[in-house]
């Protein structure tokens, strides 16, 4: 094969191995939380600041300094509405918001006075762990948020 065939068979490769592990980076650092973890204050150096009820409620305060949210009219104004667990309810393959559910690995945020506003929060640990989760509202989950943009909770679970 001449160097021009070897550098397609590359790229091809390479193309192949960045879409397959920039899908993969969202699950392997998903943090799967149960209800009563998720349950609290979360808030990020960058000012947001979110309360969880175990009603399917929040508060909170700094969603103008949320990107995933620019999208939403006056996310400033923005101070309550509900979240839910994303789920797959049985023989569908697209999971949605199911107040229902009673843990995951990502959130929706809906806030009744906006009903265009719609969140996506994707929730991160270290390969898994839930010890010290962290949590970000974003359009990708494999990109992340700006590095004050990650929620910590602020009473972590104890370490074992």
């Amino acid at each position: 094969m001449n160097m021009r065939g070897w550098r397609s068979v590359g790229l091809v490769a390479a193309g192949a191995l960045l879409t397959t592990s920039c899908g993969l980076a969202a699950a392997i650092h998903a943090a799967d939380l149960p209800q009563g973890r998720l349950v609290g204050t979360w808030t990020s150096e960058g000012g947001t600041s979110l309360t969880y009820s175990t009603d399917h409620t929040f508060t909170g305060t700094g969603f103008d300094r949320v990107k995933a949210m620019a999208d939403c009219a006056h996310p400033e104004s923005l101070s309550s509405g509900r979240w839910a667990f994303y789920a797959r309810p049985k023989g569908e393959d697209f999971a949605a918001p199911d107040e229902a559910a009673t843990h995951g690995s990502a959130l929706g945020l809906s806030f009744p006075g906006n009903p265009g506003c719609r969140v996506y929060v994707h929730l991160y640990g270290n390969f898994g762990d839930t010890d010290d989760p962290s949590m970000c509202p974003t359009d990708d989950a494999d990109a992340g948020c700006p590095w004050d943009g990650y929620l910590k909770h602020d009473d972590p679970a104890p370490r074992s």
